[in-house]
């Protein structure tokens, strides 16, 4: 975890006070070795409360857009996001992700692809192939209460148990939209406990 990350994840801590964050089941993170963290994505405020509970560093992807934003940009840049193109080509966000976590590095990502308010949006298949290709274990992770966050309500992050399907041999072809759609499934479990 490299100082800078440090000193951001303690200022999205303050930052975070507000909203009183609960994050559940951090005992379930490995850490150490590859480990991708697939989470709901609500609110501008999921990226921030999703990693900064967390033990061990989480790089992101994060909309190309972003990065032209001055300070953002760099901000974010600092902390281990990198870019991802959603409306071109995907593959190097792809490619870099898989260099992160062959290097024994944890990833975010949200299955959903975009910010969902309803919480039922199309499920897209990069989670299922970051896990098949790097034979990392899948991290659901559900978080409560960001959709609410102008009323400032309390938010949770709930970690779930680890996925291990693609740890040993990948994923064939046929089971990667299926594993997708199982890690999506167990992200929504975690929230339905909370309600």
């Amino acid at each position: 975890m490299t100082p800078f990350y440090r000193f951001g994840r303690a200022l999205c801590r303050a930052v975070l006070l507000p909203w009183r964050v609960q994050a559940v089941g951090i005992e379930r993170i490995p850490l150490q070795g590859p480990l991708i963290v697939a989470a709901n994505h609500r609110s501008y405020l999921d990226p921030p409360v999703l990693g900064a509970y967390l033990p061990r560093m989480l790089f992101y992807m994060a909309k190309r857009e972003l990065f032209n934003i001055p300070l953002l940009g760099r901000a974010i840049a600092a902390v281990g996001a990198f870019p991802v193109d959603r409306t071109g080509n995907p593959l190097s966000a792809i490619k870099r992700a898989v260099e992160v976590l062959k290097g024994g590095e944890a990833v975010a990502i949200f299955p959903e692809g975009t910010r969902n308010l309803t919480g039922s949006g199309e499920i897209q298949l990069g989670v299922a192939l970051l896990a098949s290709l790097s034979r990392a274990p899948v991290i659901p992770a559900c978080i409560v209460g960001t959709d609410r966050a102008r009323q400032f309500a309390r938010v949770r992050v709930i970690y779930g148990e680890p996925m291990r399907d693609a740890c040993e041999r990948g994923l064939r072809r046929e089971e990667i939209a299926p594993f997708a759609h199982r890690v999506m499934d167990a992200i929504r479990a975690l929230g339905s406990e909370v309600r």
